[in-house]
């Protein structure tokens, strides 16, 4: 076939355009060039060669193909052929309890004996201070559905609180880029400019802890009376002393170091119960209620539970029980779901104080759970407190605003010894100071922790 002379010149345009215009605009990209192959980024694009090697492209349909914006793409885009994207398969999501188990607090022999009949075993049972029952991890018999197994247990008269071995979650937020020589958030609440000292404000009072590892090595726990107990199940990798070092640093940190604490004084009796799998981070519900029940019998008044989780029959009765037995103060965190998220918990349970957090302006935290179950806010929003190796840095979650919730309460029980748990609750609910909406709201509960003259006119 011949070509007439207009044709032949446009075909040899076409061509060398193919060739010469990538090159030529090459040195456009940095400025925000992106070409039809490109996905906007600085990756190699699906190709997971080593540097310098000519690795296969998956979209290339097989075999050795054009370079992203080469001249056989420049082509193949001016004709019209369609590029096959592959994407990427997100990560699922991590599991949300326990496979093949039920726990259960309540079970009398006579109904174990008949689980037992059923196929079900006992994993573990524990004898937990403060608690009238046994708290029990029971094996779900090959073949039967966990919400069948569930059901069977619920069905026996002792068995109405059993539940899945649900897995709760360090409410860790993130850290943030902010910058500045220290943060203005003891000033929201109206905390002490001097730090607060065994038998001037409030660190008497023994405050116990739920998290994971703690680095005592830190500088800024010099000196503090910290207990660290590991409670974490067998079989898996240790927790990171990531999130447990910078929650502890906000109550008892060395006020002479750069992450000094709200309560230096007070004895911290912290519990490890988190373990890891894979980049899983997480404690079972199992393993929470025997780390209540040993905080019980340590004696401390005041519990922070900077971790979020579902709803659970066995930790609502155990928290139910532990408050109406040793009269504790639990703080949880409200959780970092989002508004529209359902309730986290423990924090939504009746007895504990549900903590949100607010930036120095007083606006919650956007990523922040809400509902009428919220009770106060606290500064939990460029948080300064403790890195995990050593220093400090800024952190934003609602889990850094449950610790200013929980000294406030130790300080409270301490100068007014003669308050129950529930009343603490309530006071420092009146002493709030309202935001949003006039009164109680699903935004900020009772409104921002305030401390006001609770210490004395310090601040």
């Amino acid at each position: 076939m011949r070509l007439r002379p207009f044709a032949l010149l446009l075909l040899v345009a076409t061509l060398s355009a193919a060739l010469i215009l990538p090159a030529a605009l090459h040195p456009l990209a940095p400025w925000g060039v992106a070409w039809a192959d490109d996905d906007d980024d600085d990756d190699d694009d699906d190709n997971d060669a080593p540097s310098g090697a000519r690795g296969r492209d998956d979209d290339s349909g097989g075999g050795p193909g054009p370079r992203a914006g080469s001249g056989g793409n420049f082509l193949r885009n001016l004709f019209g052929q369609p590029r096959q994207v592959r994407r990427s398969t997100p990560a699922p999501p991590p599991p949300a309890f326990v496979a093949d188990e039920i726990v259960a607090l309540s079970l009398t022999v006579e109904d174990l004996a008949a689980l037992t009949a059923q196929g079900f075993s006992v994993i573990e049972e524990l004898a937990v201070p403060g608690l009238s029952a046994t708290p029990r991890r029971l094996r779900v018999p090959p073949g039967i559905a966990l919400a069948d197994a569930r059901a069977a247990v619920r069905a026996l008269t002792s068995g109405q609180d059993a539940d899945l071995n649900h897995y709760y979650r360090a409410e860790a937020g993130f850290a943030t880029d902010c910058r500045g020589a220290d943060c203005p958030a003891r000033q929201t609440i109206g905390w002490p400019r001097l730090p607060v000292r065994e038998g001037t404000c409030g660190a008497s009072v023994p405050i116990g802890m739920i998290d994971t590892g703690i680095n005592e090595a830190h500088e800024t726990f010099d000196g503090a009376r910290i207990e660290l107990h590991r409670l974490s199940p067998e079989g898996f990798d240790p927790s990171r002393a990531v999130h447990g070092t910078a929650v502890a640093a906000l109550l008892v940190g060395d006020p002479a170091t750069r992450a000094p604490g709200l309560v230096p004084g007070a004895r911290l009796v912290a519990v490890d119960a988190f373990h890891r799998a894979g980049a899983d981070e997480r404690a079972d519900v199992f393993t929470l209620v025997e780390a209540l029940g040993f905080l019980a019998g340590q004696g401390v008044r005041v519990i922070n539970l900077s971790l979020a989780g579902p709803d659970n029959g066995v930790l609502s009765e155990a928290i139910g029980q532990l408050v109406g037995t040793h009269d504790i103060v639990v703080v949880s965190a409200a959780g970092n779901g989002g508004p529209n998220a359902q309730p986290a918990y423990p924090a939504a349970y009746e007895p504990v104080i549900a903590v949100t957090a607010v930036d120095r302006a007083g606006r919650v935290y956007r990523r922040a759970v809400q509902g009428a179950h919220i009770d106060l806010a606290a500064p939990g929003v460029d948080v300064w407190t403790a890195a995990s190796v050593r220093g400090a840095r800024w952190k934003t979650g609602t889990s850094f605003a449950v610790p200013f919730v929980s000294a406030a309460a130790a300080i409270l029980r301490e100068a007014r010894p003669d308050l129950t748990a529930a009343e603490v609750g309530d006071e420092l609910r009146r002493r709030a100071r309202d935001l949003g909406p006039l009164g109680h709201d699903a935004v900020f509960g009772a409104g921002l922790l305030n401390l006001g003259t609770l210490c004395g006119d310090k601040t």
